[in-house]
């Protein structure tokens, strides 16, 4: 409570009533306030993620438990535009997994319910039921990157239940997913390149929500998470992986400074990795 008496409110109802696609249940969207000090900015990790100080008034805000629409009673989730743009031919195969993603999520979060408020909980299962339901998007929603941006958000928002919740392997299943959204996100680059999947439809690359850093941040963390979370098992490959992220990298580098898509931070966190590459490889630059 505030000190006059005022309830401090970190979120509001939309005004917009949502229709869900899948099962036809109408409700409205949980969403984020905006200032009076609820969202102090810290510092930019390597993932791009935007970490942000404790309010004296709110206590800990996570910003990314609100990313995702999701229907309160089929479950079904996705990005803010692509919930109402889904196919009406793919309807049927979301309602008949509805009970499998219930499942799935609750091997994960045994108690969540998305009829109540947005917490961190609820939040991190959103963000994977995004992941779950992008499988049934087809290619021209550019849906593998859509897969990777989830996986990632899902697995910081595990390393937060990870500090706030210790001791519960939260920690463990955080880094599965980062596994996983470093092969959505080398996936969505290789069809990109080939040409069987466009990333046209992306229009927010994030990775977080403060800020898009765009296809060259998406270039970047394809590279850092493959370094991050990639296989070492085979020496050889691991060495021509180095060096093809190494390429990769070098790219973002091209224009020399920053720019509206090549923000100094991002080039910063490039040419760290770019230089610890090099340290990797025993090479030094020409």
């Amino acid at each position: 409570m505030a000190g006059d008496g005022r309830e401090l409110k970190l979120s509001f109802m939309s005004k917009e009533e949502y229709s869900c696609p899948v099962c036809n249940t109408l409700f409205h969207r949980e969403e984020l306030r905006s200032g009076s000090g609820r969202l102090i900015a810290g510092e930019l990790t390597d993932e791009l993620r935007r970490l942000y100080q404790p309010s004296a008034k709110y206590g800990d805000v996570y910003p990314l438990a609100y990313a995702a629409v999701v229907c309160p009673k089929c479950w079904f989730a996705s990005m803010d535009k692509d919930f109402f743009d889904l196919p009406k031919e793919i309807r049927m195969r979301v309602l008949e997994d509805q009970t499998k993603r219930r499942a799935d999520v609750r091997n994960i979060f045994p108690s969540v319910n998305f009829y109540e408020q947005r917490n961190l909980i609820n939040g991190a299962a959103s963000l994977y039921l995004v992941l779950r339901c992008y499988d049934f998007y087809p290619k021209d929603f550019s849906p593998t990157l859509k897969q990777g941006i989830a996986a990632l958000r899902t697995g910081w928002l595990l390393d937060d239940m990870d500090k706030k919740y210790p001791g519960q392997h939260f920690d463990w299943v955080a880094l599965l997913f980062k596994k996983k959204a470093q092969f959505f996100y080398t996936e969505a680059m290789q069809r990109e390149q080939q040409g069987t999947e466009t990333l046209s439809a992306v229009k927010v690359f994030g990775p977080d929500t403060d800020k898009n850093y765009a296809y060259e941040g998406a270039l970047y963390l394809s590279g850092l998470l493959k370094i991050k979370y990639g296989t070492r098992e085979d020496p050889e490959q691991w060495r021509a992986s180095l060096g093809e992220v190494k390429r990769t990298i070098a790219k973002i580098f091209g224009l020399g400074k920053s720019s509206k898509s090549r923000p100094g931070p991002l080039l910063e966190h490039a040419r760290r990795l770019y230089d610890n590459i090099n340290k990797e490889l025993n090479e030094t630059d020409e």
